[in-house]
């Protein structure tokens, strides 16, 4: 028998890209050059150190925009190679141009992806019927599931609500990367599809898994996976008032990595460089973070993973100074 309660019941999360994914810096030798050995050594750190079930390559955070096709490859590659048994690996093989999409979707199909993030085209800002179009074309292009990525800041074209109900009836359209900052627009899409919704942004993490999200992509977890997923974990095991103050431990973080005109990359690039992590340098137009930044990022790692308290969320377990 159906009681009453049972309508209210939180929509069952599905998380067919993993649960807790960071979205990860692109590692770069010291003059320039993808580090595929560091992105290796960084991508088993996330994953069996930092728990984390998941990695999304080659997005804003992975510095996309100036990795050549060559090196998206390279990179998807030894991730797999590394990780590839244990967490889902998600390419982004977004870009501006159709064409180009539909070769690095291919691409990264034929190098061991297991999904695709698909941003909707930037610059030119298409109608929604183009963006429709352009994302339901490369879907079809290979067999794997694809993730939309909403994030009309950078790209300067939302995702609209009726295009998001329309998306949803694709085969392979199977997840949202949420960066729209439009929670009602998350709940109605969620309410009436099978999508799977990821918080691109870090300060949603909570609320969306309430909503019924699937979990989170974090550019804060590069630097302090486990603080990110004890936030789920937390929820997961029913525990909202824990899995509050862990989201709210993470404030200090999410402020200084995210929160600011400074892209994550080159905040979370400077805290894995203070760590002793692989990462190096970023690739112009972007500039290094400064010794006063760094010292800022430091401060705002320390006090979160100070205010998480427990040991298994202090990774790593100290700071160096």
């Amino acid at each position: 028998m159906t009681s009453v309660t049972d309508h209210l019941a939180p929509r069952r999360a599905v998380s067919p890209f993993g649960r807790t994914a960071t979205a990860m810096i692109t590692p770069f030798t010291a003059d320039g050059e993808l580090d595929t050995d560091g992105a290796q050594q960084l991508a088993t750190h996330l994953v069996d150190d930092g728990g984390c079930d998941a990695l999304v390559l080659s997005g804003t955070t992975g510095e996309a925009p100036t990795t050549s096709d060559a090196e998206k490859e390279a990179l998807l590659r030894a991730v797999v190679e590394a990780v590839g048994d244990r967490a889902r690996i998600t390419a982004g093989v977004g870009t501006s141009d159709t064409r180009h999409s539909v070769a690095l979707a291919r691409s990264a199909e034929r190098a061991g992806a297991h999904g695709l993030l698909v941003v909707t085209p930037y610059y030119s800002r298409p109608t929604q019927e183009a963006v429709t179009q352009h994302l339901r074309t490369v879907a079809d292009a290979t067999g794997l599931p694809v993730m939309l990525y909403d994030i009309p800041g950078r790209t300067g074209t939302a995702l609209s609500a009726a295009t998001l109900l329309r998306l949803a009836a694709h085969p392979r359209i199977a997840a949202v990367k949420d960066c729209g900052n439009d929670l009602l627009k998350s709940a109605k899409v969620l309410a009436a599809t099978g999508l799977a919704y990821y918080a691109g942004c870090d300060e949603q993490i909570l609320p969306l898994r309430a909503l019924g999200g699937a979990g989170c992509i974090s550019t804060a977890a590069n630097a302090a996976p486990r603080a990110v997923c004890a936030v789920l974990d937390a929820y997961d095991a029913g525990d909202t008032a824990e899995a509050a103050r862990r989201q709210l431990a993470l404030v200090p973080l999410i402020e200084a990595v995210t929160g600011t005109e400074t892209p994550g990359t080159v905040t979370a690039k400077a805290l894995l460089n203070h760590l002793g992590l692989p990462a190096g340098p970023v690739r112009g137009p972007l500039l290094a973070a400064d010794a006063a930044l760094t010292s800022r990022l430091v401060d705002a790692l320390r006090t979160t993973l100070d205010r998480t308290a427990d040991a298994d969320t202090a990774v790593p377990a100290a700071v160096p100074g």
